[in-house]
């Protein structure tokens, strides 16, 4: 008996010592890729402005955070990257927006041309059925099966089944009425938010 006990003492403090080393690997981890992958996410964030503002030379002239409270209640934030060109003309801005999708949140970057209409997007983040984030981020742009280039959500953009006149992602019309959802909100945080800044935005520094 005397010879279990100390088998047992033994085994415990292997996989306490086990747990102990463990952990102090994926602490160590997490340190040196935090600076990596947070470099990466700037840059596709970059990227991502470019592409949505069509292209270019241009800089973020600011950068706002809003905050909405949506018809359930729920405070959504947006932050807005306003833009300019080479000579120092706003050409409009960038928002990001974050809806629930059928798996989880779904992340879109709008781009908007100084009267509301959508210059381009992207999907920055989703949790849906494999397959379908890649779908939402073609689906609806130009040359895609339903396209919202150029479209001004001053009307709310809706999928055909709910009246509107954008066609749904074949078999994921929950998925495409929360990208559309997110792309609306994104519309209204822009014009809550024109480029004086006289709104309550909360200002950020670039």
């Amino acid at each position: 008996m005397e010879k279990l006990k100390s088998s047992i003492t033994n085994m415990t403090l292997v996989l306490t010592g086990v747990a102990v080393i463990t952990g102090g690997i994926l602490a160590y981890v997490n340190h040196a890729t935090a600076g990596p992958i947070a470099l990466q996410n700037k840059l596709t964030l970059q990227n991502g402005i470019k592409a949505v503002m069509g292209g270019g030379d241009l800089t973020v002239s600011n950068t706002d955070t809003v905050r909405q409270t949506d018809a359930k209640g729920k405070e959504l934030t947006y932050i807005i990257y306003q833009t300019q060109d080479a000579a120092k003309n706003d050409i409009g801005a960038a928002v990001e927006s974050t809806t629930g999708g059928f798996g989880g949140d779904l992340k879109v970057l709008v781009g908007f041309d100084p009267k509301g209409q959508i210059l381009g997007y992207t999907i920055l983040q989703h949790a849906e059925t494999p397959g379908l984030g890649a779908k939402a981020d073609k689906w609806f742009q130009k040359d895609g099966k339903s396209s919202i280039i150029g479209k001004n959500p001053a009307t709310p953009l809706t999928v055909s089944k709910d009246g509107g006149d954008v066609d749904a992602i074949t078999a994921s019309t929950i998925t495409s009425r929360a990208f559309l959802q997110a792309v609306n909100n994104a519309y209204k945080a822009y014009k809550a938010t024109p480029i004086d800044g006289e709104t309550g935005a909360t200002p950020k520094k670039k």
